[in-house]
């Protein structure tokens, strides 16, 4: 298994769900590629921890079906079929879905303050093609309704299979489609300024549910 070069900028002090994280978005991202196999000794060396949190993260991705773990054995990355994201994609939709039905009663102006400024912020990475910075802003935007919705049973799902819908994020973000994202998003801003609870969560749930259902031609 081939270290990623760069420098990963951790220290020794890494958190459990930080060493997840950073191996999750290492999958996402390509680093770490389908078919892969990775060695907790060398993760723990290239993440500056010890074996046991890398081993734990491990557990959590394969949860997540980002990895297959055979313990004892070898862990490898996973190749997602088109299947595996479609249903991972209508999951992650119906918890947006709640989570606006939720959150739209109570939210605030500095919440939906906070939700245009996410929604600036995306139009701008969209239009520069920065596909990094898009995802950052949409979670943003979207995590402000999940915060407010404070439904752990959420969190925990919502935790569980966004990783496995960031490649078909990713497609539509790069591609002119991303521009309907900012359109959504306006309305769904709009109809939690108006206090519309299932109007938001229906929009919230169609923003979601109008990801590609299917992996780009080149993981195909």
């Amino acid at each position: 298994m081939p270290i990623p070069p760069t420098e990963p900028g951790v220290d020794r002090s890494l958190l459990r769900d930080d060493v997840y994280r950073r191996l999750r978005d290492a999958i996402v991202e390509g680093t770490f590629t389908p078919g892969e196999q990775l060695k907790d000794l060398e993760l723990a060396t290239w993440l500056g921890v010890s074996r046991t949190p890398v081993r734990e993260a491990l557990l959590r991705l394969a949860q997540s079906g980002l990895v297959l773990a055979q313990p004892g054995r070898s862990t490898v990355v996973s190749t997602l079929d088109a299947r595996d994201i479609r249903d991972a994609r209508d999951v992650v939709a119906s918890m947006h879905e709640l989570a606006a039905r939720e959150a739209v009663p109570v939210l605030v102006a500095a919440d939906l303050t906070t939700m245009r400024e996410a929604n600036r912020r995306f139009a701008a990475a969209l239009k520069s093609g920065d596909v990094d910075a898009c995802l950052r802003a949409d979670d943003d935007l979207h995590g402000v309704l999940v915060r407010i919705a404070s439904n752990r049973a959420l969190d925990t799902v919502l935790e569980q299979f966004t990783p496995t819908v960031r490649r078909a994020e990713r497609q539509r973000f790069a591609s002119p489609a991303g521009r309907e994202s900012v359109d959504q998003h306006n309305e769904l801003i709009r109809l939690c300024t108006a206090g519309d609870a299932e109007a938001a969560a229906a929009i919230a749930y169609d923003t979601w549910h109008s990801l590609p259902d299917g992996l780009p031609d080149d993981e195909a």
